[in-house]
């Protein structure tokens, strides 16, 4: 209990100062760096529509360096393995005790990897499916019906999973919806105009709700 005391008091003052988001750097094979210009785009499209003031380039952090509680959201996305060591899923698991928030988005071929290691830094909650309902998809811009659908990948419908720890979500995990592609420069994947706006809306809201609960 003191020591998360003492990681609650680090993490206030830090995103007291400053606004800064990162990107996971994980270990396991899979390809953390798969949408380089996701974040970059996310940021200037919050910056100059939600009125954030966050630093324009995102950081790299690996999970199990203290630089993890330097951030309030971290990123984390790919298509392969993802694998974590016991050290490191400790210092996530203070990270979102502490006030931290870490969205893991699918990029396909995740999911398996990313369940196993989820139970492994929180053994004793289950990923529960976030309903529309929830403010993450109510403010500042509307999606009455949930995690809009970006990419197609087994014909299933997008699904937003949360931890709650406390009744504050902690993790968020969005699956068969990609918005990480829909971030991305416009060529390269050459989705139109409103389904990138979905995307981006969709990631504003995300850090709406990380900086203003």
């Amino acid at each position: 209990m003191k020591i998360k005391i003492i990681l609650l008091i680090l993490f206030t003052s830090l995103i007291g100062y400053s606004q800064e988001i990162a990107l996971l750097k994980y270990n396991g094979g899979g390809d953390w760096y798969a949408n380089p210009t996701s974040l970059l785009n996310l940021i200037k499209f919050s910056n100059q529509n939600i009125n954030t003031t966050i630093k324009v380039k995102p950081a790299t952090v690996e999970p199990g360096s203290p630089d993890v509680f330097s951030y309030p959201f971290i990123h984390a996305t790919g298509h392969g393995n993802i694998l974590f060591s016991d050290s490191e899923i400790l210092n996530l698991r203070n990270y979102m005790l502490s006030g931290g928030f870490m969205h893991f988005d699918d990029n396909f071929g995740l999911d398996e990897y990313l369940r196993r290691e989820i139970k492994r830094i929180f053994p004793n909650s289950n990923l529960v499916e976030i309903p529309a309902s929830h403010p993450i998809f109510q403010k500042p811009f509307a999606f009455p019906a949930g995690l809009p659908k970006i990419h197609e990948h087994d014909g299933k419908r997008p699904q937003a999973f949360g931890i709650f720890q406390d009744n504050r979500l902690v993790l968020l995990y969005t699956f068969e919806c990609d918005l990480g592609d829909g971030w991305e420069d416009a060529e390269v994947h050459n989705d139109p105009k409103e389904v990138r706006d979905k995307a981006l809306k969709m990631g504003a809201n995300i850090l709406n709700y990380i900086f203003n609960n």
